[in-house]
C-alpha cells in the first residue's frame, strides 16, 4: 500500500520503519499537514497521520481529492480528526487500541502498520477501527 506519514518524530520515524520492514511504500515527512503539503499526498492510498495534525472536512475532501481512501492515526485518540467528514467521504479510519498509560511509540507504530496490512488485505481492522461507515456499525454489534 502506497501511504503518507506527515509530522513525524525522529523516535516514531525509526519504529515505524522497523515495524513496516518495507511491506509499504511509506513516504516520509517532517512537515505538518496544511494546505501547503497537501500535495505531497498525491497518489497514495493512505495516510497517517499524528494527533498534532486536526483534519478538517475541506482537508478530509483535499485528501479524496488526492486518492487518500485510509487515515490510521497512531494516538488512542481520534478528536484531531472529522470522523463525520471521513465517513462522508468514504473513507476508512484507523487508531491505536492501546490504553495510553500502556504504549510506546514501538507498539504505536507496530499497530499503524498491522492496520494497513488489514486494508491492504481488503480487511477491517477491527478494534482499531474508527470509521463511520457501515462496517463501524457491525462491529458494534458483535
Amino acid at each position: 500500500m502506497k501511504a503518507i506519514a506527515y509530522n513525524i518524530k525522529p523516535d516514531e520515524k525509526e519504529w515505524l520503519v522497523l515495524a513496516n520492514y518495507k511491506k509499504h511504500d511509506i513516504t516520509i515527512i517532517a512537515n505538518s499537514l496544511t494546505a501547503d503539503t497537501l500535495s505531497f499526498a498525491a497518489g497514495k492510498e493512505a495516510l497517517l497521520v499524528f494527533n498534532n495534525d486536526y483534519l478538517s472536512e475541506a482537508m478530509i475532501q483535499g485528501l479524496k481529492s488526492l486518492g487518500i481512501r485510509y487515515i490510521a492515526t497512531s494516538s488512542f485518540e481520534t478528536d484531531h480528526l472529522d470522523l463525520k467528514a471521513a465517513g462522508s467521504a468514504g473513507m476508512k479510519v484507523a487508531n491505536v487500541p492501546l490504553q495510553p498509560s500502556n504504549i510506546t511509540p514501538k507498539l504505536r507504530m507496530e499497530q499503524v502498520i498491522k492496520n494497513l496490512d488489514q486494508w491492504a488485505a481488503g480487511k477491517c481492522v477491527g478494534n482499531a477501527c474508527c470509521c463511520q461507515n457501515e462496517c463501524a456499525v457491525v462491529k458494534t454489534l458483535k
